[in-house]
């Protein structure tokens, strides 16, 4: 960003927006809305409190388990879709319609399949993050060469030799993927734990906000954004690493 000739740091536009925080918060302009110094002052009682400690496990584990459970599925789903036409034509409308649809209406009925705890939450952590992985996963498949295909069948490549090189073609699309259902997986955690409202961060932003304990509640929020771009910008820094594979397709 350029302004009046001087080149901006990528950092500048954040500041500015904490600025326009904290004045709100000063001057009262938004109840919701605590100053920036106080959220930051809440961070160390947040962090310190035996009960975060205690909700993030249980947050870490239900959004690993989705998450190991997303890729798991969602990578060769992704697979077959680019590989196959058939299974393209008969899944590609339904992974468009779960990926666009709003999926925090589906959490009660969650809740009613899988109960009040864990389970609910690694369900809908998958259902945010593996319908990103599928459609990435296809299309990096999508856009490998059929002559490259062709011409590894004719030097009598192994059905192992041509999915490796399937699989290293397709996968910074693969990262990518994998990269957006990380992030997506956390807005899938936390809602989920909020709908539930007993278990995790949920249960943190249901006492905070009970006792209005605003500073504390962004604060948590402050907490979770910064891990999900933390994991993001580590995915991110692996897919600039994989990028010499993609020139395989060609």
């Amino acid at each position: 960003m350029t302004l009046f000739g001087f080149k901006m740091p990528k950092m500048a536009s954040l500041l500015v927006w904490v600025m326009i925080w904290e004045i709100i918060g000063r001057f009262e302009l938004v109840m919701l809305f605590p100053p920036f110094t106080e959220v930051l002052a809440a961070l160390g009682d947040v962090v310190t409190s035996r009960s975060f400690g205690a909700a993030m496990q249980i947050t870490v584990q239900s959004y690993l388990g989705g998450l190991g459970l997303a890729i798991a599925i969602g990578i060769p789903l992704g697979f077959l879709m680019g590989l196959v036409p058939a299974a393209d034509k008969m899944l590609n409308m339904w992974v468009n319609t779960f990926l666009s649809a709003p999926l925090s209406a589906l959490v009660p009925v969650f809740m009613i399949l899988f109960g009040l705890g864990t389970p609910t939450v690694i369900v809908t952590v998958f259902m945010f993050a593996v319908w990103i992985i599928v459609l990435d996963t296809r299309a990096g498949v999508l856009s490998i060469s059929p002559s490259l295909m062709e011409m590894s069948r004719s030097f009598g490549a192994s059905r192992a030799e041509r999915f490796k090189m399937v699989l290293l073609a397709a996968l910074p699309e693969i990262l990518a993927g994998i990269r957006l259902g990380m992030i997506r997986g956390v807005k899938g955690v936390v809602i989920g734990q909020l709908l539930v409202s007993i278990i995790g961060v949920g249960a943190l932003f249901q006492l905070y906000q009970q006792n209005f304990l605003m500073a504390h509640f962004w604060a948590l929020v402050l907490i979770l954004f910064t891990i999900a771009l933390t994991l993001a910008e580590l995915v991110a820094k692996l897919e600039k690493r994989v990028e010499y594979y993609a020139g395989v397709r060609s």
